[in-house]
């Protein structure tokens, strides 16, 4: 039977934590490994079998992701793709509540839910299997995690039948390491156990003077144009949800990936250095030929740029201009139209769309962001190793930069060091910084 999927991709007022990445890219679209973060989540669902449908969920404007998804639509073209919007944020179950029926058209088998902030290998085909497997409401996608981190996440305890007993979004205490990747896959009685906590919110709204429940019977269009102008209560599958799930007869079942896979978090621009690293070894062998090696940088300078020293794994867009003497990786992106001069050193970077880095600049832990420019002998780098950046302290009520993150066309002054900086759009830097947010 056909499958559906769904990436809830937020809206603009979320995710402040990723700027200043975020002030000119929509989060879901920021590139890491060369593609936009969603675009990972696509070609994994693409490859399921009996893929139909892939929904985006959010309250972005309807243009900002026209350009993905008819790039998607071509690369994909036996599934169908569209953007359905919110007009306020409704949780992560609220949304899909609201867009039920369109979920629900055609009657598909059952449906993947998955956050966009999120980097993993997506063993997405084992999960099928053991859903059908354990004939379940919902399977979560689980992953173990270092004890001291799992506060962090949504964790929870499941018996020897892999049956989910216990949950909690992030607990004071620790509960256990093994962790909600934010990947699910429903039923379609789903809906009525988010129906159930609809009701509940309700019926505390009304204890609070507020009637809800003249949206449940409106049109799409109408109750769209209803909800904007009423403050109702987002709903989430996390924490409204679940436990209903949980004490279900049919009950909510884990897969947990095993230790060859991958998965993580991106809530900070810090964050995705670390997934550009961890997607980049992924492919080392899922897809070594999105991988670059020297060979194929032939051309970029006059034929010269085989002897360019790439350290793998290394991604270089095709129109990146690379000099032959430049050190390049491990763990590197390099954007369009890049212009990488003599002698740099690149490690543990994303260089996006249009930077041009001159001679003998040196960039380690860090994002630079687009139309930036790096002086000759600068050093930009991050002083504490993007993996450690949930383990960083605040200073002066602000939380340490743990890398260094520069904006879009932010120019740096020859022979300055910046150190674990987050740099704001447009900003001229004539001076060396450590550990500062330069507003």
């Amino acid at each position: 039977m056909a499958l559906k999927a769904i990436i809830l991709v937020g809206g603009p007022s979320v995710g402040t934590r990723f700027r200043p990445l975020s002030m000119d890219c929509p989060k879901p679209l920021f590139p890491i490994a060369g593609s936009p973060t969603i675009y990972h989540h696509v070609q994994a669902l693409a490859k399921v079998p009996n893929m139909k449908e892939i929904l985006l969920i959010g309250f972005f404007e309807q243009h900002v992701f026209d350009r993905f998804l008819t790039e998607a639509q071509i690369e994909f073209p036996f599934i169908s793709f569209r953007y359905l919007r919110e007009y306020q944020s409704m949780g992560t179950a609220g949304g899909l509540h609201h867009f039920r029926d369109e979920i629900m058209r055609g009657n598909p088998e059952a449906f993947f839910v998955m956050n966009a902030d999120i980097a993993s290998s997506f063993p997405l085909d084992q999960m099928l299997k053991a859903h059908r497997l354990k004939r379940g409401v919902a399977t979560i996608m689980t992953y173990r995690v270092p004890k001291e981190q799992s506060l962090k996440y949504g964790c929870l305890v499941f018996d020897e039948n892999q049956k989910v007993q216990h949950f909690v979004e992030k607990p004071e205490s620790f509960v256990s390491d093994t962790v909600s990747c934010g990947v699910y896959l429903f039923e379609s009685s789903l809906f009525d156990f988010i129906a159930q906590a609809i009701a509940a919110k309700e019926a505390v709204a009304a204890e609070l003077g507020m009637d809800l429940t003249q949206f449940s019977n409106m049109s799409l269009a109408s109750s769209n144009a209803a909800l904007s102008r009423a403050d109702r209560p987002p709903v989430h599958l996390e924490t409204d949800v679940l436990r209903n799930l949980i004490a279900s007869e049919k009950g909510l079942f884990a897969f947990l990936c095993d230790r060859h896979q991958f998965w993580m978090a991106v809530k900070t621009g810090s964050s995705t250095i670390e997934a550009n690293r961890k997607y980049l070894q992924h492919f080392l062998q899922a897809a070594p030929r999105r991988l670059s090696t020297p060979l194929a940088r032939a051309g970029s300078i006059k034929g010269a740029a085989s002897a360019t020293r790439l350290i793998a794994p290394v991604y270089l867009h095709p129109t990146a201009v690379i000099h032959p003497s430049a050190r390049i990786g491990p763990n590197v992106s390099v954007g369009p139209r890049a212009l990488i001069g003599r002698g740099v050193r690149l490690r543990e970077a994303i260089i996006l769309d249009n930077v041009e880095v001159k001679n003998d600049a040196c960039i380690t832990s860090a994002v630079v962001g687009w139309e930036s420019k790096i002086g000759a002998w600068s050093r930009i780098e991050g002083g504490i190793e993007a993996s450690d950046a949930h383990e960083a302290t605040t200073e002066k009520g602000y939380k340490r930069p743990t890398a260094a993150i520069l904006g879009k066309g932010v120019t740096v002054n020859d022979e300055l060091i910046i150190r674990d900086c987050i740099v704001l759009p447009h900003k001229e830097l004539k001076s060396s910084f450590h550990r500062e947010i330069i507003m």
